[in-house]
């Protein structure tokens, strides 16, 4: 197992650090880890979170070193771009709350995997940007879908087409990011973050961030019959009986995730 990608495990929160010296740039082979790691994530229901975060203070990734476009072998490049397609729509898919503490500079797929996250907060000196076509390439992990939908046309246009960065203040004017937190804070913030988890039941959890991801794709009046017939989903399930019964007891439930 490559080492470009170090876990830890805190409760039900799984910690993945990126770990490329010096910018924590992605290959083909960390991008297919991250991939494998989440789907494992996946069938373990002792796992509700996962963070994603840089080690070091001044990068959480710089994205793809270039030296992997220098060449011109059409076919290695259109494994290096699926394998950035495919293993950061894996972690966007991802059943559990993920959350992107960015801890420095976030560039080009360093961003794109930051956007694959549920919920992204940064560190006071952030930097972020997609600065592919300053190369004359494009962001190939989701970034033109991704960054769009959460920001809106007009800044996802400035960032991509013109190439503007943005730092950690900016990031949270425009709704890129939920939060800014001090220098050197961001991974134990986000761990608060996940501790939350322990009130909600998993399972839930999952459906919902269902429902809402699927706004990205369907109309509302698909959905509105999908949220009811999960309703009725989770009516069935262990946790819902648990969660009613702890909440009359007045007590912490005991999920079971099913």
């Amino acid at each position: 197992m490559s080492e470009a990608i170090k876990l830890q495990h805190h409760d039900h929160t799984c910690v993945l650090t990126l770990n490329n010296p010096p910018a924590h740039t992605w290959t083909a082979e960390s991008l297919h880890q991250l991939a494998d790691i989440v789907e494992t994530l996946n069938k373990d229901t002792n796992n509700y979170a996962l963070i994603i975060t840089g080690d070091g203070e001044k990068f959480f990734s710089a994205g793809a070193d270039l030296n992997q476009f220098n060449h011109d072998d059409k076919e290695k490049c259109l494994h290096f771009a699926s394998a950035f397609g495919d293993a950061f729509q894996t972690l966007a898919n991802y059943k559990g709350v993920s959350i992107a503490a960015i801890n420095g500079y976030a560039m080009g797929g360093g961003l794109e995997v930051a956007l694959a996250c549920d919920i992204r907060i940064a560190e006071q000196h952030a930097l972020m940007a997609l600065p592919e076509c300053t190369v004359g390439l494009l962001p190939c992990g989701l970034g033109t879908q991704h960054l769009t939908h959460l920001i809106g046309e007009q800044w996802a246009k400035r960032m991509i087409l013109l190439g503007e960065k943005v730092d950690a203040d900016k990031a949270l004017t425009l709704g890129l990011i939920s939060e800014v937190v001090e220098k050197g804070d961001v991974l134990e913030h986000a761990l608060k973050l996940c501790a939350k988890l322990s009130k909600q039941s998993p399972i839930a959890v999952n459906y919902c961030k269902e429902l809402i991801m699927g706004t990205r794709e369907q109309p509302m009046s698909v959905l509105f019959q999908k949220e009811r017939d999960l309703f009725l989903t989770l009516f069935e399930t262990q946790d819902r009986k648990e969660g009613v019964q702890a909440f009359l007891e007045k007590r912490s439930p005991q999920w079971k995730n099913n």
